[in-house]
């Protein structure tokens, strides 16, 4: 079989600090007011009183999504979304453009090394850049599929189980539980600058919602980098009577020994995680090497799908889960691969988290979302990444080349 080229890479963006109106998609966090997830969360930031009570007054909506649609030389394209907006697309079309062109779609490896070590010495340890790069490699895996008329997931060896099962991130575990969901994590409210009084409130918050939930429903707590040893160890100690599955992201991604040693000092059975924000390879072997429990990369940040299965390797050698950050189909068709990712995240995006919202809408078309907390294989049987982009959004080429 001969395979096609590529003919042309183009990149838009919609929503972030230079559009008209919040536009959701990739950039989850961009959403207008009302919405759980701007609501009082823990930041690195709430230790300043202008920035506590929403993470958008410091700016976390800023980047809005990236598009990148590559087009092979027989007509055929495919496409993915990240956050990194109109800066990404300036990346996309006046340098990583070189290495993709002229290439042939299968060339997906090659393309991806190129692209990692020409942008080495401006994308520091991941951010903007990684995610730029992680887009790309997802819309060429994409466009892989969809010439070859078969689903990404297939591509990469197969499934190893039948359905995915998800937990759901959101405000209302209990709600998440009557939707079928595993468990439920929620965001912390306070930080070290709380004091004793903010780990009350939020060992409060776990109590309230174990109640509610039962026993068994799984309760895990998101702490987005906000904290210290000190604090975490005595947030994890102060919950575990209310069986915590695990705590989540306590420190920035760089502070190694912070993790290492919260997991030693964490309770009994409780787990420790992280992952998020780390964006290279070699941030993700040294995170493995604390003796976190499972390793949590967001495949649009992280370096797409080329790097997210060489991460699954690494957690795998050492035992360790990997279960991404939610990313919707881009994770779906890597997870149901890997014999150790039993479960997946589903990111609640609807205001008040009582109803199961397509997580990238509005961006998405036929975008899965879970019934009963599941998604089948069957549901996957589609080329590529089985989506296709709505064009109905307000899409902005910034840049051509």
């Amino acid at each position: 079989m001969i395979l096609p080229k590529i003919k042309e890479i183009r990149a838009y963006y919609c929503g972030g600090a230079t559009a008209k109106a919040a536009g959701g998609g990739g950039d989850y966090h961009d959403q207008a007011g009302g919405h759980w997830i701007d609501d009082h969360i823990a930041t690195p930031m709430s230790k300043y009183k202008a920035y506590e009570q929403s993470r958008q007054s410091f700016g976390i909506n800023v980047l809005g999504t990236l598009i990148v649609e590559v087009e092979a030389d027989n007509g055929v394209t495919g496409f993915a979304i990240s956050t990194g907006g109109e800066m990404g697309c300036f990346m996309v079309e006046k340098h990583l453009n070189r290495f993709i062109e002229g290439r042939c779609v299968s060339d997906i490896k090659l393309i991806h090394d190129q692209m990692v070590n020409a942008t080495m010495y401006y994308a520091g340890s991941g951010g903007i850049v990684m995610n730029t790069i992680s887009c790309v490699d997802l819309a060429l895996w994409d466009l892989f599929g969809k010439v070859l008329d078969t689903p990404v997931y297939k591509l990469l060896g197969g499934a190893v189980r039948d359905e995915i099962r998800f937990y759901a991130t959101g405000a209302r575990p209990d709600a998440a539980k009557e939707m079928g969901f595993i468990g439920g994590k929620m965001p912390t409210h306070w930080g070290p600058h709380d004091g004793d009084e903010g780990i009350r409130k939020d060992a409060a918050m776990v109590a309230e919602y174990r109640e509610k939930c039962g026993p068994d429903f799984w309760l895990m707590l998101d702490c987005w980098m906000s904290q210290d040893v000190n604090y975490a160890v005595k947030l994890a100690h102060a919950c575990a009577p209310y069986n915590l599955k695990w705590i989540e992201e306590c420190f920035p991604p760089q502070q190694y020994d912070s993790y290492r040693e919260l997991k030693r000092q964490a309770p009994a059975g409780m787990m420790v995680t992280t992952g998020e924000h780390h964006g290279t390879i070699q941030s993700f072997a040294t995170l493995s090497e604390t003796g976190v429990d499972i390793m949590q990369p967001d495949v649009g940040w992280c370096g797409g799908l080329t790097t997210l299965t060489e991460i699954a390797a690494i957690a795998k050698s050492r035992g360790q889960l990997v279960v991404p950050h939610g990313s919707s189909v881009y994770s779906h068709h890597a997870v149901i691969t890997f014999t150790n990712t039993p479960f997946s995240e589903y990111l609640m995006t609807s205001p008040d988290c009582l109803e199961v919202r397509p997580q990238f809408h509005p961006l998405l078309v036929n975008e899965p979302v879970p019934e009963n907390g599941r998604i089948t294989k069957e549901t996957l049987d589609k080329p590529g990444f089985g989506v296709e982009l709505n064009r109905e959004c307000d899409l902005v080429r910034p840049h051509t080349h």
